[in-house]
């Protein structure tokens, strides 16, 4: 076995031993903490470079990018820029990379769009599935699946969201929705995991996510991302 390989496998069995901590240490009480992590690690510890893009609905536009998952960090790669997500034990650092140079993303620019559309840098990088602060607030169904509803804070993290609502499906720990609020409480912006697909190894990789922006007083825009098949 490649070290990649057992580097995944590895991910993948102790994202399995954090949803089942969850799930049969306390039934009646759920660790949350343990169910974000969960959905955290089934998004990330592959070796794997993907093609995708952005699309956003209302002007057709596309925006190619190449996707590079390494480890502990997670690349998105435009035609002038790259983002880059780099994680550790403690939390999550957002770099971007322009022309070879690569300097920390400031939290000040967590907000900005990425290439003209309405997604974030913060919203690519899910950011969210990484704060430290998460509880428990009730149970729901998402397309038929039965999930665990979170409440997610930043902490001392810098956030265009006060909170997040996360909904994490409890058979398999996917990350399946999630609401960003902002400090006055308005909902501002909605995640929706369209599709996803298993590698024979068990490993999950997102397909599709609409990405939809909340406009106080006008409609909301829509944004996909997308990796190619």
């Amino acid at each position: 076995m490649t070290t990649a390989s057992h580097v995944k496998h590895l991910r993948l069995g102790l994202a399995a031993l954090f949803l089942l901590a969850a799930l049969s240490a306390a039934r009646a009480d759920p660790d949350p903490q343990a169910i974000h992590k969960a959905a955290r690690m089934a998004e990330t510890g592959q070796e794997q470079t993907l093609a995708g893009h952005l699309r956003v609905e209302s002007t057709g536009q596309i925006i190619p990018f190449t996707l590079q998952l390494s480890g502990d960090a997670i690349e998105y790669q435009f035609q002038d820029r790259d983002i880059i997500l780099r994680l550790g034990d403690s939390g999550s650092q957002l770099f971007e990379a322009v022309h070879g140079a690569v300097q920390k993303v400031s939290p000040a620019r967590y907000d900005k769009p990425v290439e003209g559309t309405d997604i974030t840098y913060e919203d690519l990088s899910l950011k969210f599935l990484y704060w430290p602060k998460a509880a428990i607030i009730g149970s729901d169904t998402v397309d038929t699946l039965n999930c665990w509803k979170l409440r997610l804070e930043p902490a001392d993290e810098p956030s265009a969201y006060a909170s997040v609502l996360l909904w994490v499906s409890k058979r398999t720990g996917d990350f399946l929705e999630g609401e960003g609020y902002d400090a006055a409480g308005r909902l501002v912006k909605r995640f929706k995991v369209v599709s996803g697909q298993r590698d024979p190894d068990g490993g999950w990789m997102l397909k599709k996510m609409r990405i939809e922006t909340l406009h106080p007083g006008a409609s909301e825009t829509i944004t996909y991302l997308e990796i190619d098949k």
